[in-house]
């Protein structure tokens, strides 16, 4: 190690569990200054959004197996990172001082004379049963709630169960689904009674938690009969009765569903946070990337009306203009709520829409603000179907097109798509090129598009944004599910809520 070299600040931090919400803003806030962060298998991946452009991401996940030896890479890992950086955010499942060994972590950056903070993160052992609807404490319930590793020795003595079976608080297990038979048995040994409430929370605060519930005397067959995996909370106490009335997470309508959000990177938080809403989980792959483009910005004062086909080309187009003046004798039109929305910003209400959020129809509908061969401008992206020469013959106006953006296909793994389909319910496309470009990183071309691609999509709900988008992948005899009737993102959230409700 080269110890010529400024030590940076290392972040101890706890990411809270499961539910990406669930981080503290200080957390963010580091997230978005880190040259460093290294992770944890427990964390949500749709957390990494907010680390910089450019943050080196070191995944060290470790298995229940894998503790000590792991431990030490992890420790000699942050260590070496912090010589090498500014700031390094160790970013820990649940919070990094219960049970998450961060003390190990702090102690080996004391024995380098490295700086830290610690930011503290929502425990599993109080946010997971929350989310099943169990408080940990209940007035007349109860005045305490105990909290365990379930990591205990096979005779048990790692815990004084002889003391702990006489306690009245709520007793939590973290990490101890392996060792269930064996915590219920010393308990009920040391007099626990035996009908005592239990549940079991799989995949806590997450779109596919699940809450099991029995006593002492029927857990563990229970957990057998339904091959119930880790990770889990054991919660036992008089506390558990209150979630059949109290439940309300497993309750939200998107409740067990993955959503594959494949738009590009920068609007991906907006329909993950909607989703969160509804209760399903957002899995973030995107397909394709705006670029915004040089262009030269014609003569406005030539033009009876400015069509823009997306809020994209708003934000190209009004980054590039200089006088906004230039517009006061302009009709505006857009095809549709949000592009009119993203208009807005700029302090400008858009003249027209079309019912029908298309091109085609924006054209038409600038029929009635234009004058027979007034030239008519449109704002579009390299990909966009607009067809000037066609729509002159229509409407007898002189169409242009200026191109503010390009729209490219993301290059990604072909291991790496069929993964993250694998842990989705629902694949959902906004637009026809993020469906093309979904199609060509698993590697299918016409030869065997209809087998393979069928074969991947076995048992997916396929949920398309409008009849183009739908269009193009029924081409590739994919049946779509949904279809928004309201062709927008939150149109299509709409008819996949509605989808689940009816």
């Amino acid at each position: 190690m080269e110890q010529n070299k400024v030590k940076g600040k290392v972040y101890i931090a706890g990411a809270g569990c499961g539910d990406e919400q669930l981080i503290t803003l200080k957390l963010k806030n580091i997230l978005e200054k880190a040259d460093c962060v290294i992770y944890d298998r427990l964390v949500n991946p749709n957390i990494l959004q907010y680390s910089k452009s450019g943050a080196e991401l070191i995944y060290m996940g470790k298995e229940n197996t894998e503790g000590g030896e792991l431990q030490l890479k992890i420790n000699q890992t942050i260590v070496k990172k912090a010589f090498e950086n500014e700031i390094v955010l160790r970013l820990k499942g649940g919070d990094p001082f219960v049970f998450g060994r961060g003390g190990e972590e702090i102690e080996a950056l004391l024995a380098e004379n490295i700086g830290f903070e610690v930011i503290p993160g929502i425990t599993s052992s109080i946010a997971v049963p929350a989310y099943a609807g169990i408080p940990v404490t209940h007035r007349g319930i109860n005045t305490s709630f105990h909290v365990f590793t379930g990591h205990t020795k096979i005779d048990g003595s790692e815990h004084d169960f002889s003391t702990i079976a006489k306690l009245d608080g709520t007793l939590i297990f973290l990490m101890g689904l392996g060792n269930l038979e064996k915590i219920v048995e010393n308990l009920v040994e040391n007099g626990k009674k035996v009908n005592t409430p239990v549940a079991i929370i799989k995949d806590g605060t997450t779109s596919k938690q699940k809450t099991y519930t029995g006593t002492l005397e029927t857990i563990v067959e229970i957990v057998k009969e339904n091959n119930v995996k880790s990770p889990v909370i054991i919660i036992i106490g008089e506390v558990v009765n209150l979630r059949e009335k109290m439940q309300w997470f497993e309750k939200k309508v998107l409740s067990g569903k993955n959503i594959l959000v494949t738009r590009n990177k920068e609007k991906q938080k907006r329909v993950a946070d909607k989703i969160n809403e509804l209760g399903g989980q957002a899995v973030s792959l995107p397909l394709i990337n705006i670029e915004y483009n040089e262009f030269e910005m014609p003569d406005l004062s030539q033009y009876g009306a400015i069509l823009f086909n997306s809020a994209n080309s708003v934000i190209g187009f009004m980054n590039k203009i200089k006088d906004m003046r230039q517009l006061a004798n302009v009709k505006i039109g857009v095809v549709g709520t949000k592009t009119a929305e993203e208009m807005e910003n700029y302090k400008i209400i858009p003249d027209f829409y079309p019912k029908e959020y298309t091109v085609e129809r924006l054209a038409a509908e600038s029929l009635k603000f234009t004058n027979p061969n007034e030239k008519v401008l449109f704002v579009v992206s390299n990909i966009s179907p607009v067809d000037t020469e066609k729509y002159d013959k229509l409407y007898g106006r002189k169409y242009e097109k200026v191109v503010v953006y390009s729209t490219e296909q993301v290059k990604i793994e072909e291991e790496k798509v069929e993964r993250e389909v694998r842990k989705s319910d629902i694949l959902m496309f906004l637009s026809s090129s993020t469906f093309e470009s979904f199609v060509k990183n698993l590697g299918i071309d016409d030869s065997n598009k209809t087998e393979k691609l069928k074969n991947i999509l076995d048992r997916k709900v396929i949920a398309s944004i409008g009849p183009v988008t739908t269009k193009t992948i029924e081409k590739y005899g994919i049946k779509v599910n949904i279809e928004a009737e309201k062709y927008t993102e939150d149109g299509l959230l709409d008819a996949i809520e509605k989808y689940y409700k009816d």
